[in-house]
């Protein structure tokens, strides 16, 4: 059968070879539409087709969904944080930044709605795509950022009480707040580089990272965002709550310059509560994208011939997007969930309820007397 098979194909070379040169080109033509292969395929041969049947259904759907939710849930916590707080702590100040940052994010996510759902399709233009690339990236770490900026915030809080004092001040909120969206803006600068437009089997598309040609180039900047923008972050969160869970499960009490205080059981609870919850977004929806991303870079450089490999990184990678964009509907529960007073905002502005009054509730300083 495959003697069959290959003097078929001997003779259909044969025959091809002996035709005139214009039927010749276009029955190499069709044979290109037949099989879909990516134009740069002549020019470089190690480079892989790619899978992305599950582009057109699975991101688009999820990213609607993070997109309603995140708007509206963000829109409300900004809402009642500038319309119906008088007083703002510095805790209140950060989560504001957060839910901005995560706001952000969600509105550079329809292009990204449209594009996927039109199979990669890029109707929007190269600058839009890098700009499009850039807020997506900058607020993702923006919003690692400030999560951690909270943890760090509860831990001196509840660790360094006396010392927490300098850090109440809204200068140092603002000061904060400022240098964390600097920063982010830094490392994520050279997105407007690396990512661009370009052709694909004769469809413009937006590169997510780089085009497949310029990995290795990409590479090292890749492994910075990494340990810089996630690594360090999340070690910074798990000190920062395995220090407080220390402290306040260790015994009833802190030091105060050697004078014993009992601490607070709201107070640990509500310290304890935000910490948790900010270690849970770590590990559900920051590490395994984190991790799914580094091994793809891995394969793109290293192992960039196996195609089986790649496919199945690539689709995992794709897959964990979703989940980490779900961050940004999850970061307002820090605000309605870190007290009582909050929760029964969020009560009032989610069912009416006009028998509970959020303005009575007292704002947490993070200090005991």
């Amino acid at each position: 059968m495959a003697g069959l098979i290959h003097s078929s194909w001997v003779y259909r070379a044969s025959a091809l070879a002996t035709m005139s040169p214009v039927p010749y080109i276009s029955s190499i033509t069709s044979l290109k539409r037949c099989f879909s292969f990516p134009s740069h395929w002549h020019a470089d041969p190690h480079i892989c087709p790619v899978k992305s049947f599950y582009q057109r259904i699975l991101l688009p759907v999820a990213y609607s969904i993070v997109f309603f939710l995140g708007f509206g849930l963000n829109v409300r916590l900004l809402w009642c944080v500038f319309l119906r707080n008088s007083r703002r702590s510095n805790m209140i100040t950060y989560l504001s930044n957060l839910a901005v940052a995560d706001l952000l994010y969600v509105l550079s996510l329809p292009p990204l709605i449209i594009s996927n759902s039109m199979g990669d399709l890029w109707p929007f233009g190269d600058f839009y795509c890098k700009a499009t690339r850039f807020f997506f990236f900058v607020n993702l770490h923006c919003s690692m950022l400030f999560l951690t900026c909270v943890s760090a915030h509860r831990f001196i809080g509840v660790c360094y009480p006396l010392k927490a004092v300098c850090t109440k001040t809204r200068k140092f909120a603002f000061f904060t707040s400022a240098s964390l969206w600097v920063l982010a803006t830094a490392e994520i600068l050279p997105t407007f580089y690396f990512s661009h437009t370009g052709v694909i089997n004769n469809i413009t598309v937006c590169f997510e990272m780089v085009s497949p040609g310029q990995f290795k180039m990409y590479f090292p900047y890749g492994l910075f965002l990494v340990i810089v923008g996630f690594l360090i972050p999340s070690m910074v969160v798990v000190a920062c709550y395995c220090s407080v869970l220390k402290v306040l499960y260790k015994g009833t009490t802190i030091n105060l310059n050697g004078i014993s205080k009992t601490v607070d059981r709201d107070w640990r609870n509500k310290s304890l509560r935000t910490l948790l919850l900010v270690s849970l977004l770590f590990l559900i929806c920051f590490l395994p994208y984190h991790v799914a991303r580094t091994i793809y870079m891995f394969v793109r450089v290293y192992q960039p011939a196996n195609c089986q490999l790649l496919n199945t990184v690539m689709i995992s990678y794709k897959v964990w997007k979703p989940v980490v964009s779900l961050n940004c509907c999850v970061n307002p529960l820090l605000y309605f969930w870190g007290s009582g007073c909050n929760r029964a905002r969020l009560r009032a502005c989610l069912w009416r309820d006009r028998r509970v009054q959020p303005r009575v509730c007292v704002l947490d300083t993070g200090i005991r007397s």
